[in-house]
């Protein structure tokens, strides 16, 4: 009898002791943070400062156009049950407004990458009074401002100090991360400095007006074939004065956006015999980029070789 209840009380603890294992792993899992983050910058960014203390998740999928990317009900939710969501801006992200109304901000903290950074005016509403098209939305402020290392850096430091502060206990976590991020970032910027700042031609063009405020950044003039949205097609009028621009200033090189038709500025390069290089405005990354292990950075890098082609 005192055998059976040896063996019956070693079998019981054996049962609490398993279930205290799996309620501690379910605690585990419940402290892991769950953050959607919009597209490829902001997935990057958060993803560096969050380390190994959270699940961070790309909401627009790879190669995908985020301009105008509106978010279906599942993916909705998705935001709704996370424990932080991180965008740009709404200059960006249009669809966020609308989510406002929606999403608890007690259960889930909007994080605005952007907010307290100074926004140029965009360049697509100039080109929307001319043409006769319209779009869906209207982009009143270029939303690039990651494209400057400097202003990506700010970008940065407003992840990791709204985490930290809704997160106190991960706080110092956030805060090492962002920080050795953030000398990368210094490194970049150092990078372009360095590389543009003897340059006597500061003028480039692009298909995309997506790099002013990079520009602004290193005393460049970015001259844009078309708006802010990568698909906005300009005029003829537009292409005609583009093309004159293009040889009057002995202009070498037009960039085009990798993951974007290339069709406005291969007609205008084939009229005026200038070469096309990529400049990327870093929105998406392909899959195959992603998986190469290509990155924020090493993209910044790639686009500093490629604008050396005409700034020199």
């Amino acid at each position: 009898m005192k055998k059976y209840l040896l063996t019956a009380t070693v079998m019981i603890g054996a049962l609490l002791f398993a279930a205290c294992g799996n309620m501690n792993k379910e605690a585990d899992k419940k402290e892991d943070l769950t953050i959607v983050t919009t597209f490829y910058p902001m997935y990057d960014f958060t993803k560096e400062i969050v380390g190994d203390e959270g699940n961070v998740k790309l909401l627009i999928p790879a190669g995908t156009e985020p301009h105008d990317f509106e978010p279906s009900a599942k993916e909705r939710a998705e935001i709704s049950d996370a424990d932080v969501f991180v965008y740009n801006s709404s200059d960006m992200e249009f669809f966020v407004d609308s989510l406002k109304d929606s999403v608890d901000s007690k259960q889930t903290l909007m994080i605005e990458a952007a907010k307290g950074i100074d926004r140029l005016e965009s360049q697509e509403a100039d080109e929307h009074e001319e043409s006769e098209e319209g779009h869906g939305h209207s982009h009143e402020y270029d939303p690039h401002v990651w494209l400057d290392p400097v202003l990506a850096i700010k970008e940065v430091r407003t992840i990791a100090e709204e985490l930290g502060e809704k997160y106190p206990d991960k706080k110092e976590t956030f805060t090492k991360n962002a920080d050795a991020y953030i000398k990368k970032l210094e490194a970049l910027d150092q990078k372009y400095s360095d590389g543009l700042k003897d340059a006597t031609n500061r003028t480039f063009v692009t298909q995309h007006a997506a790099f002013a405020y990079l520009a602004n950044q290193y005393d460049l003039k970015q001259v844009a074939i078309s708006g802010v949205s990568p698909d906005q097609e300009p005029t003829p009028s537009r292409l005609a004065e583009l093309k004159e621009f293009v040889k009057k200033n002995n202009i070498k090189v037009i960039y085009f956006e990798e993951n974007a038709s290339s069709k406005v500025a291969e007609t205008l390069s084939n009229e005026t015999g200038v070469k096309l290089e990529v400049l990327n405005p870093l929105e998406s990354l392909t899959n195959e980029q992603i998986k190469a292990g290509e990155n924020y950075i090493s993209v910044m890098e790639k686009n500093l070789k490629a604008l050396k082609e005409s700034i020199n």
